[in-house]
């Protein structure tokens, strides 16, 4: 490893940043094409003639493959070279996406996507790996700033690329869309990036990888059927149980080996440690607006996925924006100061957001996005690299693979929270409103009498008209009550970001001292 970075620092400051180009551009088309099929699944339902149910496995089984090949990237990176490994990662991906964009079922499709989700689940850690090894430290701020723009800001991009493409085009875009840019970047990659140090001894930890696969796999499904299939239903209750079971197996296991698959003795690294947590509690906060925003655009204010995304593209804006911008302050003046406004200004706009109404306009909307992205371009991904600069750079495969996994988890488990809140406030707000509300009510009489006074005069009867009316009065109740639960479920998604600010302080100090520390050792050596 040491070696590739010496020899991408030979190459110039200049070829190093192209060198880093090949590497965002593998991570963006990964990440953008699943961000893509968010919005197509409807379409996808009618074209292959299937369920609703069924098709969700196009983007649950992305999902789960992702969560399996994560805890592996660091150990094939070792034992095989991070450039083979992300070169294999890419092609396959980039063949998966042909093959997607040729499915005949919805049976074709889910297995194409899986195979698409095992190889698109390594390009992303072993990416960042290769970024620490061929950036010097001083510069890896602003590196891991661009990494940002390709991992944060695509999944903004594809709701409004995927609505223009159903629209326009159609669905085998979706899909054939990721080819073009897939082979531009094996073509860099091939070029440019150096082989690292490869262990061909290194022992593979089977135990750990199929014990990893069960856990995060069921686990991960479990967060993700919750809701649908009820948290209290047979079927969740198993899962949850297999998972923390075979997770609590898994930490057994890897304790007890010399080369485990996931290195859980980098926990005893105190930076590394508050990092992990601390982006944590950011990305479960950002989930809020990534999830909560397209559905109350599009079911409270009858928004076209297309429309919808073009309202939050400013958003996405300010985040590639900030993002290399806070890495190079991050390199300057380390991260308490940047950090600490960034999370200030994410919580506050998040906890705005618990204002939302059904008309609530959408320039106000537009704002607050807009400065929220901003705040998310200054925090995000200087808090994953406070934690990757505490890691020594000869594990800092295993250091990305730990940190991608448990970010895997925690945005699935922010995503089941807010999605709980919301369907539970949502169903308290309808009743309480409901309550106030009743048919022998003025307001709602006289509602009701005026409504049917307006059927009647287009020719419905009587009894059709009174009942349209209610149905009418029923659907402002429910659609009322659920942008109270939307509310409600923001205002959920500000507590993590702000529970995360307290963390800077020690975030902050640690790297001072370790960064004495490795110049005292460098003065001995």
């Amino acid at each position: 490893m040491a070696e590739a970075a010496t020899q991408q620092k030979d190459g110039g400051s200049g070829g190093m940043w192209i060198t880093l180009l090949a590497i965002l551009m593998g991570t963006f088309v990964a990440i953008l094409n699943n961000s893509l099929i968010n919005v197509a699944l409807p379409t996808l339902v009618n074209v292959f003639g299937s369920t609703t149910d069924t098709i969700q496995w196009v983007l649950t089984g992305y999902m789960l493959a992702n969560a399996v090949v994560i805890p592996m990237s660091g150990s094939l990176g070792d034992k095989f070279g991070y450039k083979r490994v992300f070169l294999i990662s890419l092609i396959a991906f980039t063949a998966s996406s042909v093959l997607c964009a040729m499915a005949w079922s919805d049976t074709s499709m889910i297995a194409f996507r899986i195979i698409q989700g095992l190889s698109g689940g390594l390009i992303m850690p072993i990416g960042m790996s290769m970024i620490y090894m061929i950036v010097p430290r001083e510069k890896i701020g602003m590196a891991l700033g661009l990494f940002g723009i390709a991992s944060m800001v695509a999944p903004a991009v594809g709701p409004t690329l995927g609505g223009y493409l159903i629209q326009y085009l159609n669905w085998h875009f979706l899909f054939l869309v990721s080819v073009p840019v897939g082979i531009f970047a094996i073509i860099m990659s091939s070029a440019l990036l150096k082989e690292t140090e490869k262990k061909p001894d290194l022992k593979f930890d089977y135990p750990g990888a199929i014990l990893s696969i069960i856990a995060f796999g069921t686990l991960l499904l479990a967060l993700s059927k919750g809701q649908s299939e009820g948290w209290s239903s047979f079927f969740i209750v198993s899962l949850f149980f297999i998972a923390f079971s075979s997770l609590a197996l898994f930490v057994w296991v890897e304790l007890g080996k010399e080369q485990p698959l996931l290195d859980l003795s980098l926990f005893k690294i105190p930076v590394f440690t508050l990092s992990v947590i601390t982006s944590s509690f950011v990305m479960m906060g950002m989930m809020g607006g990534i999830f909560m925003m397209p559905i109350f655009l599009q079911n409270i204010q009858g928004m076209s996925a297309m429309d919808s995304g073009l309202l939050l593209m400013p958003q996405s804006i300010a985040m590639a924006i900030m993002m290399p911008i806070s890495g190079k302050l991050f390199d300057k003046y380390g991260i308490g100061p940047i950090a600490l406004v960034g999370l200030t200004v994410m919580g506050i706009t998040t906890f705005e957001l618990h204002n939302l109404e059904a008309d609530t306009p959408h320039h106000w909307l537009n704002t607050i996005l807009t400065i929220r992205g901003l705040g998310i371009g200054l925090c995000m991904m200087t808090l994953s690299t406070v934690g990757m600069n505490a890691v020594p750079r000869m594990i800092v495969g295993k250091a990305s693979s730990l940190s991608n996994v448990i970010r895997q988890v925690m945005s699935s488990f922010g995503i089941a929270l807010l999605t709980m809140v919301m369907t539970t406030r949502t169903n308290f707000h309808s009743a309480t409103i409901s309550e106030s509300i009743t048919i022998t009510s003025t307001a709602a009489a006289d509602f009701i009498r005026g409504l049917t006074g307006m059927f009647t005069q287009a020719g419905v009867d009587a009894a059709t008209a009174q009942g349209g009316a209610s149905s009418v009065l029923m659907g402002m109740i429910i659609k009322e009550a659920t942008v109270r639960g939307i509310a409600d479920a923001m205002l959920i998604s500000s507590i993590p970001i702000f529970c995360s600010i307290p963390l800077i302080y020690f975030l902050h100090k640690k790297p001072k001292k370790q960064g004495a520390a490795e110049e005292k050792q460098k003065a001995a050596a």
